[in-house]
């Protein structure tokens, strides 16, 4: 997710955004005025065993309210059976277009015929953003988002919202048009921080022009009838673990709890997605991916009872992309 709003990150000297004071859209969907409303968010569900295991559990014993589903990949159907008896889970499509592991790889749903561009010469997806800018056509990355919607559909998952693996989707204007697109055609929430994106530009320096070009989406997907975020909160992945290198499950959920009260004190009041990728821990999963200590203290956090206490203690209120749609359809 460190490629997240490529095209948002700012390439000119710095510019000073002053705040939206207008209301923000938890408020316009009913939330308490002043409130932070948190959507605590699992990437890379169906990406393996563990991915799968780590964001049930994160839901199931902790905090975790939502997740998505990286339809190209191996363990998809492990999740999804799941899912079926556990049909209240909010869960989206994380719409992949990239296989960045070594060993580990996936290839376009839709087929290399018709996505040409989005394949490399293993006959998997691009291991990373600019190559799919510099190969992928915007038609050809509609029809793979929409040949990864009809999977999970075929399989009787309708997801809640659709977001983006490693931001591919935010990298080109284009790119972000056809995902806005497929979202509002099938009215499907879709992940785009339209408010006052206040996480966003401290961890990214947003130009003024980049600034208002997601106040103006925001309120396009808002009159589309879709909720719409006031902030994200993208940071966990570059939470490595304690400086002293002790990585024990112990020191681990202390360090990554401590990580995320902090970035959610940081929060304004408004609808926020709180990004994250949680993984048990397996032999297996190093095999991989070398990102398992991040991934299992983002679990760990989830579980802890640390993070529950802080949470009820200053009022936060969860919800879900699901309730947030409903919500959305109530306002007229």
């Amino acid at each position: 997710m460190k490629h997240l709003f490529i095209f948002l990150i700012m390439l000119l000297p710095n510019v000073i955004i002053a705040q939206n004071a207008e209301t923000t859209y938890a408020e316009k969907l009913g939330y308490p005025k002043g409130k932070k409303v948190l959507i605590i968010h699992v990437d890379d569900v169906g990406m393996s065993y563990e991915s799968n295991q780590g964001a049930i559990r994160a839901i199931k014993e902790g905090v975790a309210n939502s997740l998505s589903v990286m339809m190209p990949c191996g363990w998809v159907p492990g999740f999804v059976h799941y899912l079926k008896e556990n049909k209240d889970l909010d869960a989206g499509l994380h719409l992949t277009l990239t296989s960045e592991w070594k060993d580990y790889r996936w290839g376009p749903l839709a087929g290399k015929p018709k996505v040409k561009g989005l394949v490399d010469s293993e006959g998997a997806m691009w291991s990373n953003v600019a190559d799919v800018v510099k190969n992928a056509s915007p038609d050809e990355v509609e029809t793979e988002i929409r040949a990864q919607l009809e999977r999970a559909r075929s399989m009787g998952f309708e997801p809640t919202h659709l977001d983006s693996h490693m931001g591919t989707l935010f990298a080109t204007p284009e790119f972000l048009e056809r995902y806005l697109k497929v979202g509002m055609e099938e009215k499907i929430p879709v992940m785009f921080p339209g408010g006052h994106n206040t996480a966003i530009q401290a961890g990214e320096k947003m130009i003024a022009e980049r600034f208002e070009m997601t106040q103006k989406v925001g309120k396009q997907l808002w009159a589309a009838g879709l909720p719409v975020l006031d902030d994200l909160e993208n940071t966990s992945y570059g939470w490595k673990g304690p400086a002293n290198g002790d990585n024990s499950e112990k020191a681990l959920q202390k360090y990554k709890t401590e990580k995320y009260i902090n970035a959610i004190k940081s929060l304004k009041p408004g609808l926020t997605m709180v990004i994250m990728h949680c993984t048990i821990h397996t032999e297996v999963f190093p095999k991989i991916s070398d990102s398992m200590v991040t991934r299992e203290g983002d679990f760990l956090a989830m579980i802890d009872p640390e993070l529950r206490k802080y949470i009820e203690k200053e009022g936060i209120i969860l919800t879900t992309w699901r309730e947030a749609m409903q919500r959305r359809q109530e306002v007229k």
